[in-house]
């Protein structure tokens, strides 16, 4: 009998190159979460849920060098993650299920009752309602005397601009809401926070609105993805 004529043996399922790889990257999450992962490691174990045999690495380095980072990577489109050679439609997929999950559970986590301090922590509650909204949402933080949130009211979505925001409607939430001051921010999707010469208009009628009606406008924020503006800080306020 000749050797090609030997019957081949099926190599046991879980046996290619990368298993043992993907193996030690799932024991590391399950032992300690995301701790000390890398941003490819992410979304190279994210790939390996829609593609059980293939090695991965490669394919998550390249989706993290052209995304700029694994926000960009998870903000990317599904069509734009498709782009790179090895993701298919399954992974593109999974990669946008994962960040609307994480969106809302993010969202969800936000305790009934918030106390709004500080700037930071005003900073984080905005990023988490509107840092990564695709067009302008303006908003009012009505706030009570020990700067506990009483209400989050939406005032405008779209392209904002001095003519749409008018203090009546922003200080009809305040008083409905029986806010001592308010603050009130909005988002740049673009992702340059600093203000344009409509946010300055909007801000000064809304600081001298608040003056004769007594409800105090103590910031106006504008907030990204990354960063952010305090008119407060800047001394505008």
């Amino acid at each position: 009998m000749k050797i090609k004529d030997l019957p081949k043996i099926d190599k046991p399922r879980g046996s290619h190159p990368s298993a043992g790889h993907r193996e030690r990257l799932r024991e590391r999450f399950l032992q300690s979460g995301l701790s000390g992962f890398l941003d490819y490691e992410i979304v190279e174990l994210l790939l390996t849920l829609g593609t059980p045999r293939k090695d991965c690495k490669q394919i998550a380095k390249e989706a993290i060098k052209e995304f700029e980072g694994l926000r960009g990577v998870l903000d990317a489109s599904l069509d734009d993650l498709r782009k790179i050679k090895g993701v298919g439609s399954s992974n593109a997929f999974g990669m946008k299920l994962f960040q609307a999950i994480s969106e809302r559970y993010a969202k969800e986590r936000i305790p009934k009752k918030i106390t709004l301090a500080s700037p930071h922590a005003v900073v984080n509650y905005l990023q988490e309602k509107i840092g990564r909204e695709k067009k302008e949402h303006f908003l009012l933080i009505a706030l009570d005397t020990r700067n506990n949130l009483v209400r989050t009211s939406g005032i405008s979505i779209g392209t904002l601009n001095s003519s749409l925001i008018h203090p009546r409607e922003v200080f009809k939430e305040a008083i409905q809401a029986n806010a001592a001051k308010v603050i009130v921010a909005h988002n740049h999707p673009g992702g340059d926070p600093e203000p344009s010469k409509d946010d300055l208009v909007i801000t000064k009628r809304l600081v001298e609105a608040g003056r004769i009606i007594d409800i105090e406008v103590i910031d106006h924020i504008i907030i990204t993805k990354t960063g952010f503006v305090s008119f407060k800080e800047k001394n505008i306020i």
